[in-house]
């Protein structure tokens, strides 16, 4: 597939997916074009064997500013004054969304810059995060009579609800440490140490095997939405279909005899 000039797509070694987000002039907006190029983009990394770990990164000043206000603003040129087109567009965002959750290989947002509306809920939708220490983050909907109610899906879903309301109701910029406080990222670390910081996260996850990783992120994002009894029930069966799995017995043997497993990935 040709790569796309708005979505790099590059190989960092050892299964690394590395996606970069190349539209600066308009801040790496989430335009119709970037979302598709999301959404393929994802598609493909799940269905690829030699892909164990996606980062999600970016270029130019700004990690992600949302939607693209102009392309929505002309949406409002249609005779239903835009209802159709911006249903399509959040029908888009939200399926890139949850592609990077059903995902089977781990995702971890690579951030510089700023995270904004739907640049924030991009964030708070991978799997894990590490920020530059001049990274921030806001959902700034309420500036202007837009409350954020699509990022707020995955920000209440990452950060305690008053947190969460707080950034909502509020609207202004969030610092990458306060961000690391309220658990929406899981480092920050100087501009210069973001990219060896997360190729080190990923390289770490990638060394695992990658049936166990994916096993495990669908029972994680599964077993949140269920009641307590379910959630035990349901972890009950995963772990025991897991345990019968030839990885999980090659690490338990490789354990007991001190020796590191050889993964077969299945």
């Amino acid at each position: 597939m040709q790569e796309s000039s708005i979505l790099l797509r590059d190989r960092d070694g050892d299964g690394i997916l590395r996606l970069t987000l190349n539209d600066a002039r308009r801040r790496n907006a989430l335009s119709e074009a970037m979302l598709e190029e999301l959404a393929s983009a994802f598609a493909e990394a799940g269905a690829d064997p030699s892909v164990r770990v996606v980062i999600l990164g970016a270029n130019g000043p700004a990690f992600c500013a949302g939607h693209d206000l102009k392309e929505m603003t002309a949406g409002r040129e249609a005779s239903d004054h835009g209802r159709g087109y911006f249903t399509k567009v959040m029908a888009m965002c939200s399926g890139v969304m949850q592609a990077i959750l059903n995902c089977p290989k781990p995702v971890i947002a690579e951030v510089t810059g700023i995270a904004t509306a739907a640049g924030c809920q991009l964030v708070a939708s991978c799997d894990l995060a590490v920020a530059a220490d001049t990274a921030q983050f806001s959902t700034p909907g309420v500036h202007i009579g837009l409350f954020c109610s699509t990022p707020m899906v995955a920000l209440s879903r990452n950060v305690g609800s008053k947190h969460a309301m707080e950034m909502l109701l509020i609207g202004n910029m969030t610092s990458a440490a306060r961000a690391a406080e309220i658990g929406l990222v899981n480092q920050v670390v100087s501009a210069d140490a973001l990219r060896e910081t997360t190729l080190a996260m990923a390289r770490t996850i990638a060394s695992k095997s990658s049936m166990t990783l994916a096993t495990g992120k669908r029972a994680f994002y599964a077993q949140r939405e269920m009641p307590l009894a379910e959630a035990y029930d349901y972890a009950s069966r995963v772990m025991v279909d897991n345990m019968l799995a030839r990885d999980a017995e090659e690490g338990i043997g490789a354990f007991i005899e001190k020796r590191a497993p050889k993964w077969h990935d299945q």
